[in-house]
């Protein structure tokens, strides 16, 4: 977080700049798709984003973030986030976990993705779409005197309801400026409960999916 509790309204200039970043970070993931195939180490997507993002007169935003040494954060299987980018070599049937942040004219975009590397076992797929539909649930429910928690029950409801379990250790968040701004997004919560959303509101929401215990444990690299 930004060490503010406050939750910042855009205007719609700003909104239309966090636009224009967003788009460019969706044109980043789309160059970067086909390459996701076995054979190719994560270190190799990494300079490959890292190249376009800077390429496109942008900074990217993970990149030296609290010590963090990539782009891209590459979460391979059973790691949730924050895996960093490496020797590791892509193989058939791997599900990989991109994370994505720049900065562009002074906005943060922040996006995930989870790919599959070729053919992928059917829990693997089933993972993917859950998680995808979390996402859409949850975008549903951005509007207006809404509440968060609404919102947040959305995302569970989908998740659950595939016998999958919410990753409850990470969050989504507010973002503008800071890459990190107020609230927390929780991928679970109870409708009709907590913040009222207000036009003007930015979102980064996160859902995390598992298909085993929600439970996580931090590797010794200490991400």
């Amino acid at each position: 977080m930004n060490g503010s509790s406050r939750i910042e309204i855009k205007t719609p200039k700003e909104i239309e700049k966090m636009r224009r970043a967003g788009q460019l970070l969706s044109s980043v993931f789309r160059a970067l798709a086909p390459q996701i195939v076995p054979g190719v180490s994560t270190a190799e997507l990494d300079a490959f984003a890292r190249k376009l993002i800077e390429e496109a007169g942008a900074i990217p935003a993970f990149l030296g973030y609290h010590g963090y040494p990539a782009t891209l954060c590459t979460s391979v299987n059973d790691q949730v986030v924050h895996g960093i980018p490496g020797k590791y070599v892509l193989k058939e049937g791997d599900i990989l976990s991109v994370d994505c942040g720049l900065v562009l004219d002074g906005f943060y975009a922040d996006s995930a993705i989870t790919f599959p590397v070729g053919e992928v076992g059917e829990l693997a797929q089933r993972l993917i779409d859950t998680t995808r539909r979390a996402l859409e649930a949850g975008i549903e429910q951005m509007v207006p005197n809404n509440r968060l928690g609404t919102l947040q029950a959305a995302i569970q409801q989908v998740i659950e309801s595939e016998g999958f379990s919410v990753v409850r250790e990470y969050t989504g968040h507010g973002i503008g400026r800071q890459m990190h701004e107020p609230p927390q997004i929780l991928n679970f919560g109870t409708p009709g409960t907590g913040l009222r959303l207000r036009p003007g509101m930015v979102f980064a929401i996160e859902p995390m999916v598992n298909a085993g215990t929600w439970k996580t444990r931090v590797l010794e690299d200490g991400w």
